[in-house]
């Protein structure tokens, strides 16, 4: 499709040194990591120096025809506040980055257009113990990437950290945990005006149904009926979803499929992401024919 696309959740590290479940985790080659005592493909193996950098995202993000991209984190990779910095300095109308909050004061905001918190990864799950990271957020017109535990544990505490940070942007990710009982109540905290909704991980989520994920393309269907299409953004999570597919391909399964209009395409691809992340592209990537 020819219009702007932004892929609303992609991670990137230096070098991975995270922590699952009180464990290390860290890179050992071929794109695998120690997870916790477990090996697994965390990357796609030509990542073969386990350096998820930002010139191979910036690379597949050109032939994927992918304007712009907005850098989460997650625990289990580790901080990467310092790499995310050096990124955008290098890449600064492509990117939008996240530091990540890991239940301490001292998290980082200069330089960063927003924060990260793993809800479901909480020491203390209720999010109205943390209201002060959602209100500095607010009061520094940064939004909030957060990835929530399954179902509905954390809906209600969401809602009322929205209904006392009613300006705060907050973009919920992996599709509110969309394969997981009660995830349409995580879908319609986005029908408060600044509640936006990515689907960061949808393709992981649907794995074993795999490309081009029918029922992946009805839970966007559902998520339109419940807060309207103008409310969902497209995300790959790249890298880890690309050990399977290609990241041209995360982007074909929206493309290709005949259940949405041209112009939902356009507003989930990036539409929706430009306007809430403040990207300001004005025109669609180049194409570039391959040898097939």
């Amino acid at each position: 499709m020819d219009c702007i696309k932004i892929d609303a959740h992609v991670h990137l590290w230096a070098r991975q040194q995270g922590v699952v479940n009180s464990k290390p985790v860290y890179g050992i080659g071929n794109g695998l990591s120690n997870f916790g005592g477990e090996i697994r493909q965390m990357m796609p193996p030509y990542m073969e120096d386990n350096k998820n950098s930002v010139e191979r995202l910036i690379a597949n993000m050109d032939y994927a025809r992918v304007n712009g991209a907005v850098v989460t984190q997650e625990y289990i990779d580790g901080n990467q506040d310092l790499y995310l910095l050096l990124s955008k300095e290098k890449n600064p109308e492509r990117l939008k980055i996240c530091s990540l909050y890991e239940e301490r004061d001292d998290f980082r905001v200069e330089g960063f257009d927003g924060i990260k918190i793993c809800a479901g990864r909480l020491k203390n799950p209720d999010l109205m113990a943390h209201f002060h990271v959602f209100k500095k957020a607010e009061r520094l017109g940064k939004f909030v990437s957060i990835d929530m535990a399954d179902g509905d544990l954390q809906v209600d505490s969401l809602k009322a950290v929205v209904d006392n940070c009613p300006d705060l942007k907050i973009a919920i990710g992996h599709f509110g945990m969309v394969t997981t009982k009660g995830w349409e109540r995580q879908i319609s905290l986005a029908c408060n005006k600044n509640v936006y909704i990515e689907s960061g991980g949808l393709t992981w989520l649907f794995h074993k149904e795999f490309y081009p994920y029918p029922s992946a393309i009805d839970a966007i269907l559902t998520a339109r009926d419940i807060c309207g299409m103008d409310k969902l953004m497209w995300g790959s999570d790249y890298p880890r979803t690309m050990t399977d597919i290609t990241y041209t391909m995360a982007v074909r399964f929206i493309e290709e499929t005949d259940k949405l209009t041209e112009a939902e395409k356009t507003a989930f691809l990036g539409g929706n992401a430009q306007r809430f992340y403040g990207f300001n592209f004005f025109g669609t990537m180049k194409h570039i024919d391959n040898m097939l």
